[in-house]
């Protein structure tokens, strides 16, 4: 018994394995059918599955390495599929012909298992195809990514020194800040740095561009750099600004990228997003751009270049590529006129590129002409100009930071085209007009007016002039086409012809005059009005400007009809021979330029009796440097004077309050002068053939009290322009000491002078106690010109920290200059300078041509 129980076991595992053997070759034609039904039903699926990633991938999608897989497995199956399906149809047919033997029982039996194993095989993939709910995800991001460029003209020198401040890892650039006015092709350089980066493959792992605008929005900066750097979800959404910051800074604290940002207006905090330190590792390189030269400040440049407009011959080639050689070429006048139209946009790309398009297509002369004087008269009505050029250059204007500096740039688009304009009458028109008028005396006045300019300059609105007519005045112009945005922001924010502004007209039509009634200011430069009978009402006129008109009068009751009226400009009329009596009528007049009105004016009469006096709301009043005819006698300046103060004799000027404090700029020419008393409130003075004159004091009026602010010994505060000629007798200047903004000072032909300043007596050192260190501190400018008895022009050393000219002839007895250590002239110049043996060497008569040419001298820069 004990060997049958083995003997059963096996016979009963021998009967099972070929029982089921017996089912893999009896089932076989059924398995083989299951099995081709679950493969077509794989495909159907595998077909389905790979449409979803090819929608994906037109979409910028890639698939996923787990559906790549599944795609290629299903592939890889169907093969052994149709390779096990043959041979199955292969053994049945077998069977079929009756061949099959009990040797083929085993190849039958492997068969039949492997096809059980496949549709085992098939079905997880068919369950695997059926549970893909992504089957891909967004494609990863190129390092730089094209951006469309037009070709581009005249910046090739900008570019390359760029490009190589991009490329030298040695240098230690790594924040490029490019600045210029609103279409001068900023971005269209940034964009081309951009494509550079992917056509050269720069080694840098990511070029990212944003475009930052207004206002600065850290989140906004934030998810650009999100969806470049692919970073999860998981660790973006539902996240904060500091939360976000940490994971950017993660990713690119890793990475050597080039951050290029576009249109920036303020600063933007580049921690807040999560941009490491520029210097971190010299991994980050920063271009950005901008319309103001002060967020190249606050943004920390290492390097700030101004983007400027194009040379005539760059500009010229930019608008023809624009206008078409077809309709360049459509008729022998069109080049010619195509010249003309070009040069009105000053090379400002912007205004090339839209003013080209909108004359492509217009190819006969007439057209051309027609349009030329649209775009010179009328340039709002040219198409594109509105809203392709002025609305985009007036975001500089929208992000002056208050109405008064924008009413300030507004104001200068009532100069000319091409105009310099001198700082020092721009701001007085501007106190005229009441745009400073927060500030509480003239000084602070000036000096808020300077920081508008400066403003105005740095968000490239104004450039600067390059006269060098008065090199005591500085001068800005505004852009032509800027000048036009100004134009007709000025008519879009008020009335139709809110500004009125006619240049080099000869005569402007009685019919037109009609039209001006609700105007608000009216320039008019080298232009005449015609003669009118009645000459219209102006309820709204503020300002009217109308410097060399070359006329001999205005119409009666012309200036009546303004009952509002703040400041008018009648400077340079060298023709004009009276004024009207009914000026003194304008109860409200700010600023009358009188100053200009008489200079050179050699037929001007007498002023009307009671004119001046009338105008109670007076600011402004100069007889500044005026020739004048003989008949202007002494009685009529006495009458001038007694008007403005009502008193009899000329020296009450020295003894008025009220003229003190009005007097802005004085000259004197008296031979019979022997003591000057100064204002405080003085800022030019002249003084001239005094041939007496001994002394200058300073009026310490009584009834004024000298502010803490300014101390007495700054009481000339305001002075900031001394001549002093030919004033024989005059021993020094000592009163200088209290005039710390000095910054220009002319002593010439005054014989007895020994010192500039007499630090060891004087009666003004003994009524105020004076900072030696401040005297001559901003001085800008020295002339001393054949004084022979001068021994010193301070007895100290002084660091002269603002002196950049100096002009020095005739002065034998001076042997050294006050110059310390700081002061940056060198030895050599001074010793040239106080050479007397060359001027010695000179005769009277060559001394005197010598004198009489150095106004022309080119003065000696250090």
């Amino acid at each position: 018994m004990d060997c049958v129980s083995p003997i059963l076991d096996v016979t009963t595992r021998l009967w099972y394995c070929t029982a089921k053997r017996a089912v893999y070759i009896r089932h076989l034609p059924q398995n083989l059918n299951s099995l081709r039904t679950a493969m077509e039903e794989l495909k159907n699926l595998y077909e389905d599955v790979k449409e979803r990633v090819e929608r994906e991938a037109k979409l910028q999608k890639k698939c996923t390495h787990v559906v790549d897989g599944w795609l290629r497995n299903v592939e890889a199956m169907e093969e052994q599929v149709k390779e096990i399906l043959a041979k199955g149809d292969e053994e049945i047919q077998k069977k079929c012909l009756g061949t099959c033997c009990t040797k083929n029982c085993g190849a039958s039996y492997k068969l039949g298992k492997m096809v059980l194993e496949k549709m085992d095989a098939v079905t997880v993939k068919k369950t695997e195809g059926s549970n893909f709910s992504v089957v891909a995800e967004p494609l990863p991001g190129p390092p730089v990514i094209e951006r469309p460029l037009d070709k581009t003209v005249g910046q090739d020198l900008l570019f390359g020194k760029v490009w190589k401040w991009l490329q030298d890892d040695g240098e230690q650039v790594s924040n490029i800040g490019l600045y210029g006015m609103g279409g001068v092709g900023k971005t269209t350089l940034l964009t081309r740095i951009n494509n550079e980066l992917l056509k050269t493959r720069v080694e840098f792992e990511a070029v990212i561009w944003v475009t930052v605008s207004r206002p600065a929005n850290v989140e906004k900066v934030q998810q650009v750099l999100f969806n470049k750097l692919e970073i999860g979800k998981v660790k973006w959404e539902d996240r904060s600004e500091d939360e976000r910051a940490e994971e950017i800074f993660n990713v690119l604290k890793t990475k050597k990228f080039v951050l290029l940002l576009d249109d920036i207006w303020e600063r933007l905090d580049l921690s807040k997003v999560g941009i490491p330190p520029l210097n971190h590792q010299d991994k980050l390189k920063m271009v950005f751009t901008t319309r103001s030269k002060d967020v190249c400040q606050d943004m920390e440049v290492t390097e700030s270049i101004e983007v400027n407009c194009l040379p005539w011959e760059d500009a010229f080639a930019l608008f023809q590529t624009k206008v078409g050689a077809d309709t360049i070429n459509s008729h022998p006048d069109i080049p010619k006129l195509a010249e003309m139209v070009a040069k009105e946009c000053c090379g400002l790309p912007l205004a090339l590129v839209t003013i080209g398009r909108a004359m492509a297509g217009t190819k006969t002369p007439e057209e051309w002409e027609k349009k030329i004087q649209m775009l010179k008269n009328y340039p709002a009505k040219f198409p594109g100009m509105e809203n392709r050029l002025f609305s985009r250059l007036a975001f500089s204007y929208d992000s002056l930071p208050d109405e008064a500096i924008k009413s300030c740039f507004l104001y200068c688009s009532l100069f000319p085209e091409d105009y310099e304009i001198s700082h020092r009458k721009l701001i007085q028109l501007w106190i005229g007009e009441g745009f400073l008028d927060e500030y509480d005396n003239i000084q602070e006045a000036r000096n808020q007016g300077e920081e508008v300019i400066k403003s105005l300059q740095l968000a490239c609105l104004l450039e600067n002039g390059r006269s060098q007519l008065d090199k005591k005045d500085k001068y800005s112009k505004m852009h032509d086409v800027i000048r036009d945005m100004a134009l007709w922001l000025a008519r879009e924010n008020g009335t139709k012809n809110k500004f009125v502004v006619k240049n080099g007209v000869e005569s402007i039509r009685a019919q037109e005059v009609e039209k001006w009634k609700e105007t608000q200011r009216i320039s008019l430069w080298d232009t005449d009005i015609e003669e009118l009978r009645e000459p219209p009402y102006f309820p709204n006129m503020e300002t009217f400007l109308a410097p060399r008109k070359l006329i001999r009068s205005f119409p009666n009751r012309f200036f009546t009809n303004m009952p509002i009226i703040r400041v008018l400009d009648l400077s340079n009329n060298f023709e004009l021979i009276e004024l009207l009596a009914e000026i003194g009528n304008l109860v409200t007049l700010q600023y009358l330029n009188l100053c200009l009105i008489l200079n050179d004016m050699y037929l001007l009469k007498s002023l009307p009796s009671q004119m001046v006096s009338s105008l109670s709301s007076l600011q402004l009043f100069s007889m500044y440097s005026t020739i004048v005819r003989s008949d202007f006698t002494g009685d009529d300046e006495r009458r001038l004077l007694e008007e403005l103060e009502y008193v009899s004799t000329i020296q009450t000027l020295f003894n008025s309050h009220k003229l003190q404090r009005s007097t802005r700029w004085l000259q004197l020419v008296c031979k019979h002068m022997n003591l000057v008393q100064l204002s405080l409130y003085i800022e030019t003075l002249r003084i001239t053939n005094c041939v007496i004159l001994q002394d200058v004091k300073i009026n310490f009026e009584k009834e004024v009290v000298v502010s803490s602010k300014f101390p007495r010994h700054q009481c000339l505060n305001n002075l900031c322009d001394v001549e002093i000629f030919g004033c024989h007798k005059l021993l020094n200047l000592t009163w200088l000491i209290c005039a710390p903004n000095l910054q220009f000072l002319s002593v010439e032909f005054c014989e007895s002078m020994e010192k500039v300043i007499d630090d060891e007596r004087s009666e003004v050192l003994e009524i105020v106690e004076v900072d030696h260190l401040g005297v001559f501190w901003r001085l800008i400018s020295l002339t001393l010109i054949y004084l022979p008895k001068l021994r010193s022009i301070h007895g100290r050393a002084l660091p002269f920290p603002s002196l950049r000219h100096i002009l020095m002839l005739g002065c034998s007895s001076l042997r050294k200059l006050p110059f310390d250590s700081n002061t940056g002239v060198s030895k050599k110049l001074e010793k040239i300078m106080g050479d007397q043996e060359w001027w010695d060497g000179l005769d009277w008569e060559d001394q005197t041509i010598m004198h009489n040419l150095t106004p022309y001298f080119q003065p000696l820069k250090i």
